[in-house]
């Protein structure tokens, strides 16, 4: 019987032992969050994303990452990067609308749209992502949509979305996120897999390019408006309190407090961006396509794996904020 219960030991020690050592691996050798965003140059990876939103999904697609809402059945944010080549991008638009299978889950199916009334407002405009025929596509996954008032979707919506890329024109480049606020429910849904219909929805717009670094925000009624863009803008911080969303994180501090508290509509040109004879340069786009070796998608995908588990480590021991002190996450 005493040997039996020593074995026991031995085998629980042995365990505890390869799960120290494997949480050892999580913290030091995955990059921390912080150290995986810097890139050679010194530029900001993923300078676009939100903090994580607890019970989301996170979902990357050509040119945008999102966050899909279970719940809702919508996205709460969807982030990307949009430069002065890509809005000048001539790929033409394919309504290619479809489920999301990326979503563990289910995503909305073109079904519960059907005889709704609302639109399937694009959250990533397609307008935005003419730089690639992939891109474009992925824009029309139904996790990067939520219902909209048509008259909404194409009235002031669609001239926010255009005076956004003036925006990117004008600055080079901007870090946009858009979603539906989902802080103010309860709300009518649609379809049997019941969409929320939001109620609100916002914007936010990050120039990050020196000397002159500036944010703005919108948070607009999903109903027609007459009234101007300038007079939906506010602060970043203004739209971090309607949202519960932490924008743009990984802003070094002092940068972050500074610009998300103010906000001039002077700085920005309201113009609604049109086409020009001017043509995008190819070599700017540097997302992942499936030209990449398979070797670097491995080991992207086995770091973001690791990150993950990393997260999950810390968050069931209860020392994510610890873990944040010292530099871990």
């Amino acid at each position: 019987m005493a040997k039996k219960k020593k074995s026991k030991i031995k085998r629980l020690l042995i365990t505890l032992l390869f799960l120290i050592i494997i949480f050892l691996v999580l913290c030091f050798i995955t990059p921390a969050e912080n150290e995986e965003r810097i890139t050679a140059d010194g530029e900001i990876r993923g300078l676009e994303l939100p903090a994580p939103i607890e019970g989301n999904q996170i979902i990357k697609h050509t040119g945008y990452t999102l966050s899909y809402n279970e719940e809702y059945e919508v996205p709460a944010y969807v982030a990307y990067e949009l430069t002065k080549d890509e809005v000048l991008g001539g790929g033409e638009r394919n309504d290619s609308f479809k489920a999301d299978e990326s979503v563990r889950t289910g995503s909305a199916e073109l079904d519960d749209y059907k005889g709704s009334g609302y639109d399937r407002g694009h959250m990533a405009p397609a307008a935005d992502f003419k730089w690639s025929s992939e891109a474009m596509s992925d824009t029309f996954y139904l996790s990067n949509m939520c219902p909209q008032d048509p008259s909404f979707n194409r009235g002031i919506w669609a001239d926010l979305e255009a005076v956004v890329r003036t925006m990117a024109y004008d600055n080079e480049k901007v870090y946009v996120v858009t979603g539906p606020v989902l802080t103010d429910g309860p709300y009518e849904t649609i379809g049997d897999n019941e969409v929320a219909v939001p109620k609100r929805f916002y914007k936010t717009v990050l120039d990050y390019t020196d000397p002159d670094i500036k944010a703005i925000g919108f948070v607009l009624p999903n109903e027609n408006s007459d009234k101007s863009l300038q007079s939906f803008a506010m602060t970043i911080d203004e739209v971090e309190e309607i949202t519960g969303i932490d924008f743009y994180p990984a802003l070094p501090d002092d940068v972050e407090e500074a610009v998300e508290s103010k906000m001039r509509t002077s700085d920005w040109n309201f113009t609604q961006f049109t086409a020009t004879g001017e043509t995008a340069d190819p070599s700017q786009f540097d997302y992942v396509s499936p030209d990449t070796p398979l070797s670097e998608k491995v080991l992207n995908a086995a770091v973001g794996i690791f990150v993950e588990l990393k997260t999950e480590v810390f968050s069931a021991l209860g020392v994510t904020e610890i873990a944040k002190a010292v530099g871990l996450m």
